[in-house]
């Protein structure tokens, strides 16, 4: 971190900044009065649960507000031009060039159709900052310095082809084509592994620096935007709660909110007994699997029973999402099985029965990707509704409602909103919903809290904890998030590159001596101190010499 008394000039005044939200079409304040001040060179944290209108005011900081959604009133001076008064022209021009933004879903950010270094060049040359070929060798510079690998041909690669860390890492190096005075990274870690988001860590904040790039960095973990931030605001409902130096934040908070979001996630499910030679609900019996000719999954092994909960960690690329993809159907294994409640399931999902798909369900990681953009929230629960058990009109709008007082959002304010109405962590509780309404007797979570503030997220574990102990529900839980599998995991699976190197009741898997993979990853977690990412590679270098 820098100091932030020693920055540049005032790059950014927000003052009294107002924005309203539209809900049947009735609008409302969502941001009340808020002032922002940021200078070149500096980064700032804004910090909050979800709905707290972290990125409303970021998108504001481009003179831009989401669908629904309205700037009503203050100014946002960008170096003395007011982007809140500015036309759609002077807009455009600033924006990508002067103004870049760095989004939460790298997958959803990008256009599948087009590989990854034409989506770079776009803005520089449309912009008349420089000529393609220039472009071009400019994004193989700031991919090596991004620590991507291959940077001279990985850019000729379409986004799926990449794993999630390696695309948050070209999306911001995309931000920086223009060499802009000022970025907003809108939780750009969130989504990651642990070991993953320390690259990406390192890489953004590095970049900045070189370039002495302001940055506004966005995010519900104090734990990363204490290695990362100068300054930090907590945000809750649209309102300023607290801002300080990040140092003093960490260490003083003053408000009891901000105590709260820095408090350590007490929750955790209680022990429970190990099965005892009972057939397990779902078994992987010696699964390989592969895309194309690409082998990706190696002789994987694991069983899970009902009642309990196995965590599947591992970081992007390891085989976590893949081995999940078997399981449902949706990728057939080269070698291997894998059996439900004693009996085989077919490889395609395509020749199981309807009773064998709702029994398992999936949550995914990326709700923005998840869910329909046309639909209302009515109809994305009651389809599962509808198609599993035939319910129609009144009874299914009841049970709607039901799953979304389960899910803690209001039915009345919520049952008619589209997913562009919601905040990212209100449509993961819809996509939960929509998983719950089928009744199912194993759901796989796919980073379901990934995208949630910590105060939200532990709710949301209390919740599915609640159904599982009501329901007998099974959980496989795939998360890079280790403060998330002690809180709910009896079995830990360790995975990487496709095998799995460890596995085990989660007291015996966490407790020393660890596998040596176990043990990157249980030190790669952040902790809330200032110094911690610098500390951490400092010793990594030190052991690499």
């Amino acid at each position: 971190m820098n100091d932030a008394a020693g920055k540049g000039d005032v790059l950014l005044h927000m003052h009294g900044l107002r924005i309203e939200g539209r809900s049947d079409e009735i609008w409302h304040e969502i941001v009340h009065g808020i002032d922002v001040t940021l200078r070149r060179g500096e980064v700032l944290g804004l910090i909050g649960e979800s709905g707290a209108g972290k990125s409303t005011i970021g998108l504001a900081a481009m003179g831009f507000a989401r669908d629904g959604c309205r700037i009503s009133g203050g100014s946002i001076m960008f170096d003395d031009v007011d982007l809140a008064k500015a036309s759609d022209d002077s807009l455009r021009q600033l924006r990508g060039s002067r103004i870049a933004y760095v989004a939460q879903s790298a997958a959803a950010a990008f256009n599948p159709a087009h590989k990854l270094i034409d989506q770079y060049c776009e803005a520089p040359v449309q912009h008349g900052i420089m000529p393609r070929a220039e472009a071009e060798s400019d994004a193989i510079d700031l991919y090596g310095r991004l620590q991507l690998p291959e940077p001279e041909s990985i850019g000729f690669r379409y986004p799926h082809q990449v794993s999630g860390g390696q695309l948050q890492r070209a999306m911001t190096a995309m931000a920086m084509a223009c060499r802009p005075d000022l970025i907003i990274f809108d939780e750009p870690t969130t989504a990651l592994d642990v070991t993953t988001q320390i690259e990406v860590l390192s890489a953004i904040r590095d970049i900045v620096r070189q370039f002495n790039t302001a940055a506004i960095y966005i995010t519900h973990d104090l734990a990363v935007v204490s290695q990362m931030a100068d300054r930090i605001m907590v945000l809750r409902h649209g309102n300023l709660i607290e801002e300080g130096d990040t140092r003093g934040m960490i260490e003083d908070p003053q408000k009891e909110y901000t105590r709260d979001l820095l408090a350590v996630r007490t929750f955790r499910k209680e022990t429970v007994d190990e099965p005892n030679g009972e057939t397990p609900l779902l078994r992987m019996q010696n699964v390989s699997a592969s895309y194309g000719k690409s082998p990706v999954l190696f002789d994987v092994s694991m069983d899970i029973h009902r009642k309990r909960t196995v965590a599947v960690v591992g970081e992007s690329g390891s085989g976590k999402s893949t081995a999940a993809r078997v399981i449902t159907g949706l990728l057939p294994p080269s070698e291997g099985q894998v059996f439900y409640d004693g009996q085989p399931l077919a490889p395609n999902h395509r020749k199981r029965s309807k009773d064998e798909k709702r029994r398992l369900q999936m949550i995914y990681q990326m709700p923005d990707t998840a869910i329909n953009p046309r639909q209302r929230v009515r109809s994305i629960i009651g389809r599962p509704l509808e198609f599993y058990l035939g319910m129609r009109g009144a009874d299914r709008d009841a049970r709607v409602r039901q799953l979304l007082e389960m899910i803690e959002l209001d039915p009345d304010e919520f049952i008619d909103r589209y997913p562009g109405e919601l905040s990212g962590g209100q449509k993961q509780r819809i996509c939960i919903a929509r998983a719950l309404a089928a009744e199912p007797e194993l759901i796989i979570c796919d980073e379901v809290t990934s995208a949630l503030d910590q105060l939200v997220a532990e709710e949301i574990l209390k919740l599915l904890q609640r159904l599982q102990d009501e329901l007998g529900l099974a959980y496989m839980f795939i998360t890079h998030d280790l403060a998330t599998v002690r809180a709910v995991a009896d079995e830990i699976v360790v995975m990487l590159q496709g095998e799995v190197v460890e596995q085990g009741l989660k007291a015996d898997v966490l407790s020393p001596p660890h596998h040596e993979y176990t043990e990157l990853l249980l030190s790669s977690v952040p902790e809330m101190d200032p110094d911690w990412l610098d500390n951490l590679l400092g010793e990594r270098l030190e052991q690499s010499a």
